[in-house]
């Protein structure tokens, strides 16, 4: 009897570590894009535009920030031209919305990644409650013009939050606009690919985000224009 006891427990114990293993394999497959899936949809797009005239995404809002204006409508590409969304993208468990950039002249599929979006309202909800507190958000140092950082001392946080770039594996600091909202600095991040690409002709007053969208699979979500001076990288502001 013992022994029968004991071989139902490590039978229990077997199932239990199966059925957690398995969840967090996928999860990690999950949160990485592959080349192949992008490649996937990019050829369901183009086919898509190519028999129908139009591009197969949802419709936003023209205030939306430009990285995230155009996700991909998997309903309207799925059975004909994909059999299923990517196992990464959101629609199918994973953390990524698929989304195109450069829509008017060359189509491109690219992902954003939602990790750093909940980040981003995780602290946008901080932020609110404080200036629902005090009246005002909680500034600190002026930027540039309508950019600023934000007073993490005021409103009792020890550790400043970041978020992972994509691009760089740095961590990256949030700033303010100036009606509280929250965006991600890639000023470090652009720094880095535009000493990686010297040969880029970049003019002052230009955005030169499109730099880091067109040489990864990921666009700078949550980021405002930057523009370049003294081959820097600066707030684009007007």
């Amino acid at each position: 009897m013992k022994m029968l006891r004991m071989t139902l427990l490590l039978c229990t114990l077997l199932l239990l570590l199966s059925g957690c293993l398995y969840p967090e394999s996928k999860k990690m497959e999950n949160r990485i894009p592959y080349k192949d899936q992008i490649e996937s949809v990019q050829t369901g797009v183009d086919q898509f535009q190519q028999d129908s005239g139009v591009l197969p995404i949802k419709t936003r809002d023209m205030t939306t920030p430009l990285y995230q204006k155009y996700p991909i409508d998997f309903k309207k590409l799925v059975p004909r031209y994909l059999q299923q969304p990517p196992g990464n993208s959101f629609e199918n468990g994973g953390v990524f919305q698929y989304v195109l950039i450069n829509v008017e002249e060359n189509p491109t599929v690219r992902v954003l990644d939602l990790t750093m979006v909940e980040k981003v309202k995780d602290l946008q909800m901080r932020i609110n409650d404080f200036r629902r507190e005090n009246k005002y958000p909680p500034f600190k140092e002026i930027l540039a013009k309508n950019r600023y950082s934000i007073d993490y001392e005021r409103m009792g946080i020890e550790d400043p939050p970041t978020v992972k770039s994509p691009y760089t594996g740095k961590q990256l600091p949030f700033f303010l606009d100036e009606s509280g909202s929250v965006w991600i600095d890639y000023t470090s991040d652009l720094e880095q690919a535009l000493e990686s690409k010297p040969e880029h002709n970049f003019q002052p007053g230009e955005d030169i985000r499109n730099i880091l969208a067109e040489n990864s699979f990921f666009v700078p979500t949550y980021s405002v224009p930057y523009t370049i001076k003294n081959n820097k990288p600066v707030f684009l502001v007007k």
